[in-house]
């Protein structure tokens, strides 16, 4: 997204000897490649920081090559998101308030196009995880309930998901 992230994208890629990765300066929201042009999308913790994550995924969708793969780490929320959380400042901050619930998440795949949708669970969090990261004010203001509802719902997952492979037409 910036020139410092290439420059240090660019020293990584030529001090591990790799040859076959090429680095381009753009936003998730309009990815600076053709249709249909590479096979698999990877991104670790970036999509629960995007304002429109249904432009996100249907971007995904059209730079994938037919067959091409969708494979992200990211954070989603299992269950009804707080509305306190999603409003506060300091959760954006903390990587908190962009999370998805998964069934949304799951739906704005489908919706794409995406087909063999997975989502894998890598780590659930405590609301004192989720406080400790940086967002103790939003989580002191949530009420008892909320805190039953929402302890232990966000989690780090890997999703996963397939464009389909082209059908020649009849």
């Amino acid at each position: 997204m910036t020139d410092a992230m290439l420059a240090i994208a660019e020293q990584n890629r030529q001090q591990a000897g790799i040859q076959n990765v090429q680095f381009l300066k753009g936003v998730i929201e309009d990815i600076p490649l053709p249709d249909n042009s590479i096979d698999v999308i990877i991104s670790n913790c970036v999509i629960n920081l995007a304002a429109d994550k249904s432009v996100v995924l249907r971007e995904a969708y059209r730079v994938l090559a037919p067959g091409g793969r969708f494979a992200v780490s990211d954070i989603i929320f299992q269950g009804h998101f707080p509305p306190a959380l999603r409003s506060d400042l300091e959760s954006w901050a903390g990587c908190v308030a962009g999370a998805l619930e998964e069934d949304i998440y799951r739906q704005l795949l489908q919706t794409a196009g995406f087909t063999n949708i997975e989502v894998e669970v890598t780590r659930r969090y405590t609301l004192q995880d989720i406080a400790a990261e940086g967002a103790r004010a939003s989580i002191e203001a949530l009420t008892e309930e909320e805190r039953q509802q929402a302890e232990d719902k966000f989690v780090s997952a890997f999703i996963r998901a397939q464009k389909p492979v082209a059908q020649a037409p009849l």
